[in-house]
Formats: C-alpha cells, structure tokens, sequence
C-alpha cells in the first residue's frame, strides 16, 4: 500500500513554532524559577541562622509542594484545558519570584516557595500532552518529537541558567537581588508564553465530571499496581535524592577552607548540568540496544563513581567528580521516566508519568534535605556514603523490575516489556 505524504504548509510551520517557542519559554521559566533558591543557600544560612539542613528547606519547599501537586493539577487539566493550567502555572510562579526577594522572615520565604512550587506543578503535569495534542492537530505526529526535544532543552536550560545567574548574581547583590533578578527573567519568558501559545487543540470533553475522574482513578490504581512501574518510581525518587542533597551541600563546602571559592565562582559547579542534555540522549540510544536495566545499573554506577570522586579537597578532583554525576544521574532519569513510559498501559500513561514525576520532586525534597542535614553532621564524606547508599537502593530497584518483567507477574501492562 502506498504511503501518502502530507506536505506541511506554511501556516502550519507557524503555528509549530509558535508552539515550540511558548513551551521552551515556559520550560526555562519554571525550572530556572524552581531552584533559584539553591545557589544562596550559603547566603540564606548566613542571614537567617541556619545551618545547611534548615537552609535548605528553600529548595525543598517547593520541590515537595511540586510533587504533591502535579497529579492532582493534570486531573484539573482534563477539565478546564491545557494551556489555561500552563499559562496560570508560568505567570503565577513568575509572580511569586518577583516577591521573593521581599520576604521579611525566612518563615515568608517558605511559605512563598510553597505556592510557588504549587503553581510550577502545572507545566510538567500537562505539557506532554499539549505539545502532542498540538502539533499533531496542525502538522501530524513528525513535528511533535522537535517540539517536545525544544521544551526539553528548555527545562534544562531554566535549570541550569536559573542556578548560574542566581549563584553569580549573589556574590555581587546578596541573595535576594539575585533571586529578584531570576525572578525577573521568569517574567519575561511568562510575556512569551502568554503571546506565543495558542488555544487547544483538542477541546475538553462535555461528558460527565464523575465517569471522567472514574477513568482517570482506573488509570491512577493501574499505574500503581505494576511492579515494574512501582520500581521505577523508586529509582526516580533515590536518585533525585542524591543528586538534589549534593548540589543543596557542594556550595556550602566550596566557600570554606581549603577550598575557600568566592561564591560567584562556587556557582560555575552548575556548569555541570550542561552534559545532562547529551548524556540522557545518549543513555537513552543504548537502552534501545543494550536494555534498559543494564544500562540503568551502568549510569547508577557512574553517577556513585562521581560522587566518590568529589571526596578530596581538590577542585579538580570536585569539578570531575560532579561532571560525571551528573552526567549518570541524567542518564537515570532517562532511561526510567522513558521505562514509565513503555511500560504503562494506554489508558493509565498520564498517570503513571505523573506518579513518576511526583515520586522525583519528592525525592528532591525530602532527600535534597537529609543530604543538608547529613551534611551538617558528618561533613561532605558522610554525605557522599549517605548518597551512594540512595544509588545502591536504586540498583537493588532495577534488579526486582528486571525479575518482574522476566517472570512476567501479572500487572495491567504487557509482559514483555
């Protein structure tokens, strides 16, 4: 049978565009947004009178409020639509950045990190589905992979830039011009978003609320009842721990002898986000080839390897470290989140993706704050033991989904994946 290609018109390339620049924009702020706070945190303890662990509640607060939200914010989603929950999550959060800087206590600043991280859930838990619904709609299924790899690289690039120019900016502003001034470019990119994405594709359904949230609860009890899913939603979890607990910590040891760094160098360690993007393609590639368990175990074992690597007070031996654990970590959460996705069955994907996102960000609250503490009791050693044991919990993760999927357990997925 012959195979008809569809030429793309003009109008169409727009409108793709369009798309690709409001969600890579809504990407850079949300996640530029999301841990701004996590360079200062020297900065904070200093002005405040904490010590690393309560410091590090900044981050936490909103990572923990992020993963409470984002599956309840896609049920919401459904309803009301896609680009309304994005545009509210993107311009709310920039808002609330804006007033950071101005919080009295650090009491405050929690208190606004919490809604911030509220409103960020909005952007992970629907932008998926809009990115598909809409391109696909206007230019078929060939465009949504580039859109999708632009909103990627937007979140990477937020995360990284937000933690760069708050961390360069608090050496010469104190923490709260340089939290003020992320805030600002949170603003700018909400501006984008608000002229650049266009209405819904797909219009919300008019059926019954109650036999849609039926569905979705179906979906909801399939995606927690396989154990391989269930695995890997550990795996995210233990590894945004250790990841998050190492960046919370590594500026607090860097400003202090022997190593001593100003703290606007200090925040050049972010730099290290930057193999993220090509060690997640990567890794994602030779899981199609060598299987994902194996190459799971792989990326755990490099990102311990890394963290090890950081143990002595040398910069070089930190920078190396860091690069490659991160560079492991990244891979991890390739590979399992793409696991999640295979995994679970069609009527309970968005479901399962957004049990794996909230297990991440809750892994990066609760973990990113007990490496702070860790950290504060037995200096940067017991913290890299601590985190390395969170990395062999994840191996031991990927082992049983490995033997669950051989033995093929019943579970509302098919057994061979």
């Amino acid at each position: 049978m012959a195979v008809v290609s569809q030429a793309v018109s003009p109008a169409q390339r727009a409108h793709t565009r369009r798309i690709t620049l409001g969600v890579a924009a809504a990407g850079f702020a949300v996640f530029a947004l999301l841990y701004a706070t996590q360079p200062v945190l020297p900065q904070l303890a200093a002005e405040f009178g904490l010590g690393p662990g309560g410091a590090s509640v900044a981050v936490g607060a909103a990572t923990g409020a992020l993963a409470l939200g984002v599956v309840p914010v896609a049920m919401v989603s459904e309803v009301v639509g896609r680009r309304p929950v994005m545009v509210a999550s993107v311009v709310s959060a920039a808002v609330l950045g804006l007033l950071l800087p101005f919080a009295p206590t650090f009491g405050m600043l929690v208190l606004l990190r919490v809604a911030q991280g509220l409103a960020i859930a909005g952007l992970p838990a629907v932008a998926m589905a809009y990115v598909a619904e809409q391109v696909e709609a206007s230019a078929g299924r060939a465009g949504v992979g580039a859109a999708i790899g632009a909103m990627v690289a937007g979140n990477s690039a937020g995360g990284m830039s937000g933690r760069l120019v708050a961390g360069v900016a608090g050496g010469w502003f104190g923490w709260r011009g340089a939290v003020g001034l992320v805030g600002v470019f949170g603003a700018v990119c909400a501006v984008v978003v608000l002229r650049s994405l266009p209405r819904d594709a797909v219009p919300r359904p008019a059926a019954d609320l109650r036999d849609h949230l039926r569905g979705t609860g179906r979906g909801l009890l399939a995606a927690l009842g396989d154990r391989v899913l269930l695995a890997q939603y550990a795996v995210g979890a233990l590894a945004m721990s250790a990841f998050v607990a190492l960046y919370n910590a590594v500026g607090f040891r860097l400003i202090v002898p022997p190593l001593a760094l100003p703290p606007g160098l200090a925040s050049l360690v972010f730099l290290a986000y930057a193999i993220g993007g090509a060690s997640s393609a990567f890794a994602g590639r030779l899981a199609d080839r060598r299987g994902r368990p194996a190459v799971l175990l792989t990326a755990l074992g490099v990102a311990a390897v890394g963290a090890a690597l950081t143990v002595p007070d040398s910069l070089a031996a930190v920078a190396f470290g860091f690069a490659l654990f991160t560079g492991g970590f990244f891979a991890v959460h390739s590979v399992a989140s793409g696991w999640v996705g295979d995994r679970a069955p069609a009527g309970a994907r968005g479901q399962a993706s957004g049990v794996y996102l909230a297990a991440y960000y809750l892994g990066s609250s609760v973990g990113g704050g007990l490496g702070s503490v860790a950290y504060q009791a037995w200096t940067w050693t017991g913290l890299i033991v601590l985190s390395c044991g969170w990395f062999g919990l994840a191996a031991l993760a990927v082992l049983a989904a490995r033997r669950a999927a051989r033995r093929h357990l019943p579970g509302p997925a098919p057994a061979h994946r």
